[in-house]
């Protein structure tokens, strides 16, 4: 499909600049893009995901217990906050990969009460073909754009994440 200087949003705009020529509509610009972008990269990344048996939550808990080094035991709480997600929804996602022997949980040493969370060797080796797969899928996708390009979208988009107010 050939790269076009317009897209979707452009016609959104201009309806927007015809309509309502009083309002300052850039804005949709960058936030309608960011949300279209966001739902198209989801729907293009969750295959790769699935080729590995995965749910795109269960690769999450898996990458955070790997990318924490070897041996690293996290509390159901250090994965919540981690991941920005419920602590039902990293529950359940422990739930189905302790089913699938995926990640092993125990109690803690120091209070009985407080659950660690580790990769089993099944987990480590799936996670590691699985963030290979979504390394390449991500490159595949970002091909569009030069290094530079993508060293400047990466900036921008960390300078927008911090400039949110706290919310």
């Amino acid at each position: 499909m050939p790269v076009t200087d317009s897209d979707p949003v452009d016609a959104i705009l201009e309806q927007w600049r015809r309509e309502r020529p009083d309002l300052d509509v850039s804005p949709m610009g960058v936030i309608g893009r960011i949300s279209r972008l966001g739902d198209e990269l989801d729907a293009r990344l969750r295959p790769t995901f699935a080729a590995s048996g995965l749910g795109e939550g269960e690769f999450d808990v898996l990458a955070t217990l790997r990318r924490s080094g070897p041996g690293a035991e996290l509390t159901p709480g250090e994965l919540t906050a981690s991941m920005m997600v419920t602590s039902g929804a990293v529950s359940k996602r422990l739930d189905r990969l302790v089913g699938a022997g995926l990640v092993h949980r125990r109690s803690s040493d120091q209070d009985a009460r407080s659950r660690l969370v580790s990769l089993t060797e099944q987990g480590r080796g799936l996670v590691d073909a699985a963030v290979e797969a979504h390394l390449a899928n991500e490159e595949r996708l970002l091909a569009g754009l030069s290094p530079e390009e993508r060293r400047q979208l990466a900036g921008l988009l960390r300078r927008l994440t911090l400039s949110l107010p706290a919310g």
